[in-house]
């Protein structure tokens, strides 16, 4: 299945766009998805932390992620 995953913040300048679309295969959970992530862009693992929101709220690692969903990569963030 195809997903296009959107990125925020330190996410956007890592993926060197504001999305990417990924070809996964059907049934991919979140931590699936965090690996193939962190394998093709090594560079998120170097983050403090980050998060994975399917449909607008966060996902836990073990969530199925389907088609339709939308992907956000949530990156660190700071308040002051």
């Amino acid at each position: 299945m195809k997903l296009n995953i959107l990125t925020f913040g330190i996410t956007k300048d890592i993926f060197e766009a504001p999305e990417k679309e990924l070809e996964v295969k059907d049934n991919l959970t979140v931590k699936e998805l965090k690996d193939i992530l962190e394998t093709d862009f090594p560079q998120l693992i170097t983050l403090k932390s980050y998060f994975i929101a399917v449909n607008e709220e966060y996902a836990e690692d073990d969530q199925i992620i389907v088609s339709t969903d939308e992907i956000a990569i949530i990156p660190p963030v700071s308040g002051g």
